[in-house]
């Protein structure tokens, strides 16, 4: 579903130089479509939280990737479809067993002190992301990639310097995987593979990202961060392609209020906010024009912990089963929500490329049949109103979130007698709590890295960094190995999602739509980009 008035295709756009400053005023028309620019080319959004880092090499989470595309550039891109595009690289080849890529780099690249973006800026950023000493929580998707030696060198077994990735010259780069990878090169679109500049690394350290010190090769500069409250990023007048950039400053703010947030989009003051819980139809009939809800590429759902610091009751597959099987998705999308988002049965979102949503037994019910099979399932399991099961669910602090959870456990509470302890967080304590399995279960949510059903399910496997679950079963580890070489995936991702299904590691809650505010002062927003991934380049705002 998508509900917005006079889309247009991204765009860049040509704008009048005077004194040999380029800026867009309201006499400035856009090149295609003829529209006339505002004056001030400013896109300023709301964030919920702080990003953990905006490193490239240790970020984790959508809303730092969103101010990481901004302000580096990878070896592709994607457009305002989701196709893979050249950004760095100017194109790649591939050898004739598809274990070998060469991208070509365009040799006007440079960072935003004039430095030339060189391969061999990539093979540093590859390599440090890679070395365990970085720390960084993304190094497994290294590993996701198949680039030889990743394995190795990850878990500290070889030296970084063995990681399959060589720059032959300062624009060619040479990238060796294990296994032959369809998907390889979309892959490059995500920030852990973008460059970073080593010298400047080299210099400050953990200071690197600060204003003044960062380095960057992306269509804008960081000029600003107050932590907690604001994030700015303005043109990067050395970026290859900035006389076809119209946006001349990006501002993301920090606003945990999803309501505060609205009240300050309807007073003109933010171009961009979420909707918020259960209001997405009263603001799509009171302002048409500044609204749309597309499918997006991620999932929601709760996390149940299996190590030894969890409940012992959540470790008996009867209970999780009871617990997946009461919570009433329907409710939760079109009464919760109400934002066009759709119930989950399964980890992998329904719209992603090539995927065929399997049936589960628990899909196949009705939700009385579910109810009655959950009170059944947590009777056997030897609870009820002799002995009543308590646990604790935590989330990072979110109205959003807060609803979901209060829904979920009065249902858990009616249907099976379970007291549920409540508890949000702030975002940094929340990741930290969670990926150190010291809950019991948590909210989550996963955006695809890439459009292909892996990216869900390989947090499935027990290698997993974001396997927050530490879920471990050898049949699901097999699958998605086999899956990595199939021709066709699509029956080793059915079996993972039916296994899943019974285990329950997690308890899949709904897939994402992207239920957003829009100015409709704003164009070149890429709706059908199913993972949303958005560039401040690629915007521009129109005249009132």
């Amino acid at each position: 579903m998508t509900i917005k008035t006079n889309l247009m295709a991204t765009t860049a756009a040509m704008l009048i130089t005077a004194g040999g400053a380029v800026y867009a005023d309201g006499h400035a028309t856009h090149p295609e479509t003829g529209e006339t620019l505002a004056s001030e080319q400013v896109f300023t959004y709301r964030d919920l939280d702080e990003s953990p880092s905006i490193d490239p090499g240790k970020a984790e989470d959508t809303a730092g990737g969103d101010i990481i595309r901004d302000l580096f550039e990878g070896l592709m891109g994607q457009d305002a479809e989701g196709n893979l595009i050249p950004a760095v690289a100017t194109g790649y080849t591939v050898s004739d067993d598809n274990l070998v890529y060469t991208f070509t780099l365009r040799d006007n690249a440079k960072w935003s002190n004039g430095e030339p973006v060189t391969a061999g800026d990539f093979e540093y950023g590859w390599k440090r992301a890679a070395d365990p000493a970085t720390a960084s929580p993304y190094s497994w998707y290294i590993e996701l990639t198949t680039v030889a030696n990743a394995s190795e060198v990850i878990a500290g077994d070889m030296d970084p310097s063995e990681l399959g990735i060589k720059a032959i010259d300062d624009t060619t780069l040479e990238i060796t995987l294990t296994q032959p990878l369809p998907y390889f090169p979309d892959m490059t679109t995500h920030y852990t593979l973008f460059p970073v500049p080593q010298a400047t690394i080299e210099e400050f350290g953990d200071e690197w990202t600060k204003p003044g010190n960062m380095v960057s090769n992306g269509a804008y500069v960081l000029t600003e961060h107050v932590p907690q409250e604001r994030l700015v990023r303005e043109r990067n007048e050395m970026y290859w392609d900035n006389e076809n950039t119209i946006i001349d400053k990006t501002v993301s703010l920090i606003i945990p209020d999803e309501n505060v947030a609205l009240t300050r989009f309807l007073a003109g003051e933010l171009d961009r906010t979420e909707v918020p819980a259960g209001q997405f139809p009263r603001l799509a009939q009171e302002y048409p024009d500044d609204i749309m809800s597309v499918p997006q590429a991620c999932s929601y759902y709760y996390t149940i912990n299996l190590t030894d610091t969890t409940n012992p009751a959540l470790l008996d597959p009867k209970v999780r089963q009871a617990l997946s099987l009461a919570v009433n998705r329907d409710v939760i999308v079109d009464n919760v929500l109400a934002g066009g988002q759709k119930a989950a049965y399964t980890f992998t979102h329904w719209a992603t490329a090539g995927f065929e949503t399997p049936e589960t037994p628990i899909a196949a019910m009705d939700q009385a049949a579910r109810d009655a099979a959950a009170k059944e399932l947590i009777a056997e399991a030897g609870y009820g109103s002799d002995n009543p099961l308590s646990l604790k669910l935590i989330y990072n602090t979110s109205d959003s979130h807060k609803s979901v959870a209060i829904a979920i456990s009065q249902m858990w509470k009616q249907t099976l007698g379970v007291e549920t302890e409540l508890a949000n967080q702030e975002w940094q304590t929340f990741l930290e709590t969670r990926g150190n399995q010291d809950y019991e279960i948590a909210r989550a949510g996963w955006c695809a890295d890439y459009n292909e059903a892996s990216t869900f399910l390989d947090l499935m496997d027990s290698g997993s960094g974001y396997n927050d679950a530490k879920y471990n079963n050898p049949e699901v580890d097999a699958l998605l190995a086999e899956a990595k070489t199939a021709a066709d995936p699509q029956a080793a991702y059915t079996q993972v999602e039916q296994i899943i299904s019974e285990d329950v590691p997690i308890i899949p809650i709904y897939h994402y739509a992207a239920a957003k505010m829009l100015s409709d002062a704003v164009e070149g927003w890429p709706y059908n980009n199913f993972q949303q991934k958005w560039y401040s380049k690629d915007l521009y705002i129109v005249a009132e």
